[in-house]
């Protein structure tokens, strides 16, 4: 299990406490592309789950994890 399957399974578990950064490496290993143009937010993009913006402030709400982790279903076909 790489890196990103590993942050992604502790996510699933656990949706607390999690840094812009580690959203950035799960986005990677599932090819989906994001951006942070010297601004306070991200926005993840993919052409099958659309996007979601989230807040880069530490620590990132529980609810825009869950909402990470659904795009992610997304992409995989899970939903």
């Amino acid at each position: 299990m790489g890196n990103a399957a590993k942050i992604l399974q502790r996510m699933r578990a656990n949706p607390r406490d999690w840094r812009i950064e580690d959203l950035k490496v799960v986005a990677d290993r599932f090819s989906i592309d994001y951006r942070q143009h010297s601004t306070s937010h991200v926005v993840f993009r993919h052409p099958v789950a659309g996007l979601l913006t989230v807040p880069s402030a530490r620590p990132i709400k529980p609810v825009y994890i869950r909402r990470f982790v659904a795009l992610i279903d997304l992409v995989e076909g899970k939903q």
